[in-house]
């Protein structure tokens, strides 16, 4: 990967730009319309939003209005818990383009897989149906790519098992700290494209002595190095900054690479920086 707009390609053929631009808690409206046309003007091509974010209809309405055709701009969006199953979901896929007001979506995803914690032995069937509407979905060609979102393996293999269409990408929390390297190795032994939410720790990683050690040896910034080593880990970053210096700082990551040891250390650091939300305690 050379640049923003260099891509990853899903099992279906479809590509991805390498990095995404992050749109969790930045207010709707001007705030997320100025943070994308900036990334935009930086040479983001991968916007990620969900429906839980509230800021759906500013990220449509700056992709629209930010001078590129809509075929050049990747949007993802993702179905709020709430709206699990078949009907609820197809109606929650309305709203969002409704929201949109775009054409196509390029990336859906599942936000949460449903857990036994809320659903007892109806967690399975719940994922099951809302997949099948994401299936309805994707076969109309509403939507160029399916997936889901903090799916961990023994979520993903029973869905894997009854699904007609195997599920593209799954996002889940991965930086520096917290590499989840169960669930990347599930994913890439069935073609599942990894993102990476939170890939700066949610801003803990910036002061671990062995990021800065390395960031200073690049002369990087420590989030250009949990990005790069992302990407040197096969997966899609998607940092978010509502601030103009950072969303252009986080995308100079394309002069350097990260040497094999550099990996290793970042790769063998203790947890840190995790959110404590895991797939099967959630409740919300």
């Amino acid at each position: 990967m050379k640049k923003l707009s260099d891509c990853f390609i899903l099992s279906n053929n479809i590509s991805i730009p390498c990095i995404g631009f992050g749109t969790w808690q930045i207010s709707d409206g001007d705030a997320v319309i100025q943070s994308i046309h900036t990334a935009i003007e930086t040479g983001y091509r991968h916007i990620d939003t969900a429906a839980a974010y509230n800021n759906e209809k500013g990220v449509g309405q700056a992709v629209r209005s930010c001078g590129l055709k809509r075929e050049e701009v990747f949007v993802t969006s993702k179905l709020w818990n709430s709206q699990r199953g078949y009907e609820k979901t197809l109606a929650a896929f309305d709203q969002t383009m409704a929201n949109l007001q775009l054409d196509y979506l390029d990336l859906y995803l599942i936000h949460w897989t449903a857990n036994a914690k809320q659903f007892g032995d109806d967690w399975q069937k719940i994922n099951l149906e809302t997949w099948r509407a994401f299936e309805k979905l994707y076969k109309e060609k509403r939507i160029r790519a399916i997936g889901l979102s903090n799916f961990l393996p023994h979520h993903l293999e029973p869905l894997l098992k009854q699904a007609e269409i195997a599920p593209l990408v799954n996002q889940i929390e991965f930086h520096p700290g917290y590499t989840q390297r169960e669930t990347v190795d599930f994913c890439n032994s069935h073609q599942i494209l990894v993102e990476a939410w939170s890939p700066l720790g949610r801003g803990k990683l910036l002061s671990e002595p062995e990021l800065i050690r390395i960031a200073d040896k690049h002369k990087k910034s420590v989030a250009q190095i949990c990005i790069k080593w992302c990407l040197q880990n096969g997966i899609i970053p998607l940092p978010k900054s509502a601030t103009a210096s950072r969303i252009k700082e986080n995308a100079l990551i394309f002069d350097f690479e990260l040497s094999d040891q550099e990996i290793q250390t970042i790769d063998q650091l203790p947890l840190c920086g995790d959110s404590g939300l895991h797939p099967d305690k959630i409740d919300f």
